[in-house]
């Protein structure tokens, strides 16, 4: 059983190396670059990936063109803030060593760790997803930018996480709840989606209860707190930006 492992990136040179470094035991490393402007490229082909410029498609095209780059026929796939842990290395090379895999893919779980600290609740772990599988029996699927793989047949589970440093700082976090709530709101009206008022008083409000009350994000302390706060504001701008996008439309 070989690997290939698959990473889109853009503007990552801070990132890259040390995803790199987590996916030593694949066969194969497969860089799918946005025309990123900073040394992300030359620092992949360093540590010995091939790299394929293309301008951003979407998160699923993108990923899905990472797959289909793959010379093996099991292929890993990582974004350059995510690193394999050592107890989930061993899971996946215990299945490696196996040889043919019962199932056609694998779920994993992914640990993020922000503002100081790893994140256990609020909702953001186990963040169960499948990220190992066959690419003649599975795919990117999905919407920007909730994509997701899907398999044929039932997906397996590995023990161990991937680690994800998902922000660089607070600020970043702004930024991107910002960049994802614009997405979002994008895809509301082109399905034809109208903006609510009712929705914009009682859903980001909701959402902090869910993710600091029910989620228990209260015992990631302070940081569970933020998190709490931001995906509310997050919902706030999603439907915010849908008004504004019939007002434009108008």
């Amino acid at each position: 059983m070989k690997i290939s492992a698959a990473i889109i990136t853009l503007n990552e040179a801070d990132q890259i190396e040390a995803c790199l470094a987590s996916l030593d035991f694949c066969d194969e490393w497969v860089v799918v670059d946005s025309c990123s402007n900073d040394q992300t490229q030359a620092l992949a082909l360093k540590a010995g990936a091939r790299v394929i410029e293309q301008p951003f498609l979407g998160h699923v095209k993108q990923k899905q063109l990472a797959v289909d780059a793959c010379q093996n026929d099991w292929v890993l796939c990582l974004d350059a803030d995510e690193r394999i842990s050592p107890e989930l290395k061993a899971s996946i090379l215990a299945l490696k060593q196996n040889g043919q895999p019962e199932r056609t893919g694998y779920q994993m779980n992914r640990l993020s760790f922000h503002l100081g600290r790893w994140i256990r609740h609020g909702g953001w772990y186990p963040d169960r997803g499948i990220r190992l599988f066959n690419r003649q029996r599975g795919k990117w699927a999905g919407y920007d930018p909730h994509d997701k793989v899907e398999i044929e047949g039932e997906a397996g589970f590995l023990a161990g996480d991937i680690r994800h440093y998902v922000f660089d700082s607070l600020s970043d976090n702004v930024k991107t709840n910002d960049f994802y709530s614009g997405i979002m709101a994008k895809d509301l009206a082109l399905a034809g989606k109208h903006p609510s008022l009712l929705k914009l008083l009682f859903k980001p409000p909701w959402k902090f209860v869910e993710c600091y009350l029910i989620k228990a994000g209260f015992l990631d302390g302070m940081p569970g707190f933020i998190i709490a706060v931001g995906a509310a504001y997050s919902i706030f701008l999603k439907f915010a930006k849908l008004w504004e996008h019939g007002l434009k439309k108008d």
